[in-house]
């Protein structure tokens, strides 16, 4: 997989037709097709480029609304480990914690920030339980945090909702932005 599609509509019902219409599409493995709070679906295909390409295409030609529509080719594999699941933050790691109105658009702009720096994707939380939006922790020196937080800025625009970085995070909560036992 080099190339990862995101489709995000406002209608669940309209979410299951476009995944439909997408796999049907294309070959593409349908990664993601699930319901996000405020009744908003989410979906993610990958593939090679242009099948990938031709899915989305079918997503924004449905006829059926939707509030994001990316395709990200050479995806970063940090990204995609990221995706599956959380790993711990290392003791003496700074933290980057970015935050974005729409899950899509935080994918592009967690792509764009392990992209630019040597940084992990530590965690990727869409949607559930935070009305629709997206967040994401980073992992590494704090030169590396500072300069991929700026890269996610930048590529987020006016749906960043807030970004921070924790130079030297308490453990407990480090722990706990990292998928530890104590959760915020």
């Amino acid at each position: 997989m080099d190339t990862l599609g995101v489709v995000e509509l406002h209608s669940i019902a309209a979410g299951a037709e476009v995944a439909d219409t997408m796999v049907k599409s294309a070959h593409v493995e349908l990664l993601r097709a699930s319901t996000l709070c405020g009744g908003r679906f989410l979906i993610y295909v990958s593939g090679d480029r242009m099948a990938v390409e031709t899915s989305v295409r079918s997503a924004e030609g449905s006829g059926h609304k939707c509030l994001g529509s990316f395709v990200i080719s050479q995806v970063s594999p940090i990204l995609i480990a990221g995706l599956r699941g959380t790993s711990p933050a290392a003791p003496g790691e700074a933290l980057g914690v970015v935050e974005s109105r729409i899950v899509s658009a935080g994918l592009v702009s967690a792509d764009a920030a392990v992209k630019r720096a040597d940084v992990r994707l530590l965690k990727f939380v869409a949607g559930h339980g935070i009305m629709g939006k997206a967040y994401y922790v980073l992992a590494g020196d704090v030169a590396a945090v500072r300069e991929a937080v700026t890269a996610a800025n930048g590529s987020l625009g006016d749906k960043l909702v807030e970004s921070v970085v924790i130079p030297s995070p308490a453990e407990s909560v480090a722990q706990a932005l990292s998928g530890g036992a104590r959760h915020l």
